[in-house]
């Protein structure tokens, strides 16, 4: 089975939607579209796959039903600057769910969308189990991501500069790259990340019921340089100090011994981990 849909989110704007396979569902907020020619090129040279979300989909929708849609892509492309918050996250990946005609569903996000994943979790029953990888459900970086994400932003409304995104860990100098980002996409980062000060993970960890996994390279750390805050941001450290407290709260853990933050989201590390825990 392969077919199209598209979602209406929170703003009112669309996200196409495919859907691949047959089994219990997937939901993955993965671009379907290989990148090609020059952006291919300059993903491989930072160690990134340029069709990773492809690879992902294939290498699940043998087993599964694999929803796919871009929302990384498309919060780019339609900038959320006072919305994107975790509840309206959580509302556009029901919508995605409601699109695709599934009720139950596994999540599977990396990054941020991880973290968009446990506040989905936390706010909808029909999530049957939950991945994240790179980003730790206990101890996260939320402050530290603000003050990055704050300063990329105050770049993008500065008009005698041209701002660059900041370097996710384990990545290759964004600042040497012909990137740049508006107002609207860096800001709508900023208002996620206000909206989670004062999150109360411990507390809100206590409340999940499905089955939960958490992977992350041992060595996922980055330190900003101090236009981006100046700030260090661990992956791997909450994961690594607070394994034990984490398997008490009901998560499976996986660290990936000498990954990045970019080596941990290839495929390659992803599939077998993420195969397993499903079955």
């Amino acid at each position: 089975m392969a077919f199209a849909e598209q979602a209406r989110l929170h703003d009112g704007s669309t996200i196409d939607v495919e859907v691949h396979g047959a089994g219990p569902a997937v939901l993955l907020p993965v671009n379907p579209v290989p990148i090609e020619g020059a952006g291919a090129e300059e993903l491989r040279r930072w160690g990134a796959d340029p069709a990773l979300g492809r690879t992902l989909i294939d290498g699940l929708a043998d087993t599964f039903t694999v929803v796919a849609f871009d929302y990384e892509g498309h919060v780019l492309a339609v900038p959320k600057p006072d919305t994107l918050t975790p509840a309206n996250i959580a509302a556009d990946v029901i919508a995605v769910a409601d699109a695709a005609g599934v009720d139950r569903f596994a999540y599977y996000g990396y990054s941020w969308l991880a973290l968009a994943g446990l506040h989905l979790a936390l706010r909808t029953e029909r999530v049957a189990a939950l991945a994240m990888g790179g980003y730790p459900p206990l101890g996260g970086p939320q402050a530290e991501l603000l003050q990055v994400t704050t300063a990329t932003h105050a770049m993008a409304v500065d008009p005698g500069r041209t701002p660059s995104p900041p370097p996710s860990p384990g990545e290759a100098d964004w600042s040497t790259a012909e990137l740049t980002l508006s107002e609207g996409q860096t800001r709508q980062f900023v208002t996620l990340y206000e909206a989670l000060q004062g999150f109360d993970e411990r507390a809100a960890l206590s409340r999940l019921r499905c089955p939960r996994l958490v992977f992350a390279g041992s060595a996922d750390e980055i330190d900003y340089e101090e236009r981006w805050g100046g700030v260090h941001v661990s992956m791997a450290r909450p994961l690594i100090d607070g394994r034990a407290d984490l398997e008490a709260l009901g998560w499976q853990v996986r660290v990936l011994d000498g990954l990045d933050h970019m080596g941990a989201m290839q495929a390659g590390a992803v599939l077998p981990i993420l195969r397993s825990f499903l079955a």
